[in-house]
C-alpha cells in the first residue's frame, strides 16, 4: 500500500508540475467522452419521451391496421380496413372497453376568413380522447351526439390557432375544410414536435361526418385502436379481433391475414430495442475518438519518460524497483485519461442540454448511468492500455545508463 501511496503522490507531482501539457494530453479523451455522451444523451432523452407516449396508450392497447406486402403493393393490390370492420368488431368481439377508428379524409387547406393553413384532418370516435390520452385544454372534444348525428364540429391543434390567426376565443368560431364550415368546440392540449413533424396541426371531426364526406365507394387509409378491459386476456381478445376481421374481409381457412395486429406493449419494445441499437452503434462509432486520445496519451507519457531518464536512474539508484516505477508510470496515465473522462462527461451532458434547448420542442436530455459507467470504465482502460508501453520501457531503463543520460 506504501509503495502504491508513493507512486500515486509522485504520478500527481509530475501531473502538476505540467498542467497545460497534461490538460493537452487529456484533450482527445475529454472529446470523445464528451461526444459519447452527448449522442447517448440526445437518443436517450428522445427514447424516454416516446416510450412515455406509448405507455399513455396502456399496456392493454391493440392497433388493427390494413397488411400489405411489398410485392402485392408492387402489382398494384392495397389492402385497406372498411368501414364495415368497425361494426363487425363491435358487434362479435367481447371484452372491449374502448373502440377508436381514425381515418384521415385528407389532409388540406382549413380556412378561417382570409388565413389558411395545412392541416392534417381526422376523423374519429368520441372515445379518441381516451385511447390515446389527448385531451382538450379549452372547450370539450367530440361528444356522442356528434358522432351520432354527424355534426360538422371540429376540435383543433393549437399551432391552427395560431396559423389561421384566430382573434379571440376560437371556441364558437367557424372554419373551412373541403368546402363545408364546422363550428370549433374544443383546442387541444400542446403536444410540441416529434422527429420534426408538430403534433398540433390537425382538425379533428366526429367519424361519421368524415365517412359521409368521402362516401362509401373510397376506401379510407383507416386504423382501428382496441383497447380491452382489465378482466378479459389480451391473447383472447386478439383472438376474437382475428376471427371477426377475417369474417369481416371473407378470408378462407387458407387465406392470409390481410391486417396485422400490434399491442402498445410491441411498439414500445421495438422502439427499445431500436433505440439501444442506434445508442451502441453511434457510441462506438464515436468511441474511436477516445482511441485517437489514448495514441495522445501514449505520445506524452513516452515523452514524459524520455526527459525524466535521469529521475528514473536516480530512483533505481536509491532502491526503487522497476515494477515501482511502472507502477508510477502506469498511474500516471491513468490519472490523465480518468481526467478527461470526467470531464467530458460533464461537458457532454451540457453539450447534449444545450442541443436539446436549442432545438424546439425536443425531448430533455437524458444521461442514463450506465453511459457514464461504462465511458469512465473506456478512459481508464484507455489510460491501462496506452499506459503499459511507457511503463515498461521506463521499467527496463538500466540505472547507470538513465544516469549518464544527458
Amino acid at each position: 500500500m506504501y509503495v502504491f501511496i508513493e507512486a500515486l503522490r509522485s504520478a500527481v507531482a509530475a501531473i502538476r508540475a505540467h498542467r497545460l501539457r497534461s490538460f493537452l494530453t487529456s484533450l482527445g479523451v475529454i472529446i470523445g467522452v464528451a461526444s459519447v455522451i452527448a449522442v447517448v444523451s440526445l437518443i436517450q432523452g428522445m427514447s424516454q419521451s416516446i416510450s412515455k407516449q406509448f405507455e399513455g396508450l396502456g399496456s392493454n392497447a391493440i392497433t388493427i391496421s390494413a397488411k400489405n406486402d411489398f410485392k402485392d403493393v408492387l402489382r398494384g393490390k392495397i389492402n385497406t380496413l372498411r368501414f364495415e370492420d368497425v361494426e363487425q368488431l363491435r358487434a362479435h368481439v367481447g371484452g372491449i372497453r374502448d373502440l377508436c377508428p381514425v381515418f384521415s379524409p385528407g389532409g388540406g387547406d382549413v380556412r378561417v376568413a382570409n388565413n389558411k393553413a395545412f392541416a392534417h384532418v381526422i376523423a374519429t370516435t368520441p372515445s379518441y380522447q381516451d385511447v390515446h390520452q389527448r385531451y382538450v385544454q379549452s372547450g370539450r372534444f367530440l361528444s356522442s351526439a356528434d358522432e351520432t348525428n354527424a355534426r360538422r364540429v371540429a376540435v383543433i391543434g393549437s399551432k391552427l390557432v395560431d396559423e389561421l390567426h384566430m382573434k379571440g376565443e376560437p371556441l364558437g368560431q367557424f372554419i373551412q375544410y373541403s368546402g363545408e364550415w364546422f363550428t370549433v368546440v374544443g383546442v387541444m392540449e400542446t403536444r410540441g414536435e416529434l422527429f420534426g413533424m408538430s403534433q398540433d396541426d390537425y382538425l379533428i371531426i366526429p367519424f361519421k361526418t368524415g365517412r359521409s364526406m368521402i362516401g362509401n365507394n373510397q376506401k379510407p387509409n383507416m386504423r382501428i385502436n382496441v383497447s380491452s378491459d382489465s378482466a378479459t386476456p389480451a391473447d383472447e381478445v386478439k383472438r376474437q379481433i382475428t376471427a371477426a376481421m377475417r369474417s369481416s374481409h371473407r378470408l378462407k381457412a387458407g387465406d392470409k391475414d390481410d391486417f396485422e395486429l400490434v399491442a402498445s406493449d410491441q411498439l414500445s419494445k421495438s422502439f427499445g430495442e431500436i433505440s439501444t441499437m442506434v445508442t451502441m452503434v453511434m457510441g462506438g462509432i464515436v468511441g474511436i475518438a477516445l482511441l485517437v486520445g489514448g495514441i495522445g496519451i501514449m505520445n506524452i507519457m513516452l515523452v514524459s519518460v524520455t526527459e525524466r531518464t535521469r529521475e528514473i536512474g536516480i530512483c533505481k539508484a536509491i532502491g526503487a524497483r522497476s515494477r515501482d516505477i511502472m507502477l508510477q508510470f502506469l498511474i500516471e496515465a491513468v490519472i490523465l485519461a480518468m481526467f478527461g473522462g470526467l470531464i467530458g462527461v460533464a461537458l457532454g451532458y451540457a453539450i447534449g442540454m444545450g442541443v436539446a434547448a436549442l432545438i424546439p420542442n425536443f425531448p430533455t436530455a437524458f444521461v442514463p448511468w450506465w453511459a457514464i459507467a461504462v465511458s469512465l470504465l473506456f478512459s481508464g482502460g484507455v489510460g491501462v492500455v496506452f499506459g503499459v508501453f511507457p511503463a515498461s520501457k521506463a521499467a527496463r531503463l538500466d540505472p547507470i545508463d538513465a544516469l549518464r543520460y544527458e
